[in-house]
Parts: C-alpha cells; structure tokens; sequence
C-alpha cells in the first residue's frame, strides 16, 4: 500500500503545485507613482496606442456603490476591431480570448502592480499562422502601453 500511495501523493503534490497554463506569458510589474496616476495613465497609453478599451471593471467603484471600501483594483479589457476581424477570418474559435485583460491592482503602499498575459501566450493554443502574427504584432503594443502606464509619475 506504501509503495502506492507515496508516489500517488507526489503527483498530487506536483499537479497542485504546477503553475496553471494561462501563467505562461504572464508579465507583472509594480509601479513607483501612486494607484490612480498610473490608472489614468493607462487608459491614455491605450488611446495613444490606438487600441480600443472594450470594457473596464473598476471593483473599487462597485464595491463602494455597496458601502465597502477596498483598494484600487480594475480590470481593462482592450483590443481593437481591426485585429479581430483578422482573427476571426483565421479561426473563430480563437475570438474566445478577446479581448485581453490588463489587471492592475493598489498595493498597500498606494503603488499599483500592473499584469497581463502576452498576447503571444494567450493565443498560443491555436495553431493558425495568421492568429500567431496577429498575437506577434499584439506584443510589442500591449508591451508600450504598459510601459507608458508605468512610466507616469
């Protein structure tokens, strides 16, 4: 029975301990400006990079329009349709990751920690060359609008 379970526990172990797919790719930096100033920032890194925000979560105003208080976490989606119809027409079933998220989030100094996936890890999964040049040109803009957003002091 020993021999059984001891290796039987140390797969246990090792799958819950695996980090999960969607982690790969994934880029998380923090900020030295304050929440809001990097917010504000970003949604103008988003227009400058003409992307499109597509929908924006902002929990602090939910949970505040319920009386709680909570740090500054919002979640952006951003995407662009010219990029979608490109996807699209190579494989609809890859329109299931659009838009892509940005997650930024307060941190107890008042700093904000600022992650997203690559675009070239969310549509990894899909094998059609036009969805991987899409998720190629995708990087290097998600890549400059966190950037800019950083930058803001």
């Amino acid at each position: 029975m020993r021999r059984f379970l001891l290796p039987t526990l140390a797969a246990l172990v090792w799958l819950v301990a695996a980090p999960a797919r969607g982690e790969e790719g994934r880029v998380a930096l923090v900020s030295k400006a304050p929440f809001a100033r990097v917010a504000q920032a970003l949604e103008q890194a988003i227009a400058d990079h003409t992307m499109g925000l597509v929908c924006h979560a902002n929990a602090k105003r939910g949970a505040a329009a319920r009386g709680v208080s909570i740090r500054g976490n919002q979640v952006l989606m951003v995407f662009r349709n010219d990029y979608a119809v490109r996807l699209l027409a190579a494989d609809p079933a890859a329109g299931f990751e659009a838009p892509i998220r940005i997650y930024l989030y307060e941190n107890v100094d008042g700093t904000a920690t600022l992650t997203y996936l690559r675009p070239s890890a969310v549509f990894a999964p899909y094998a059609h060359p036009e969805v991987r040049r899409v998720a190629a040109e995708l990087d290097p803009i998600f890549a400059a609008i966190v950037g800019q957003a950083l930058a803001a002091r």
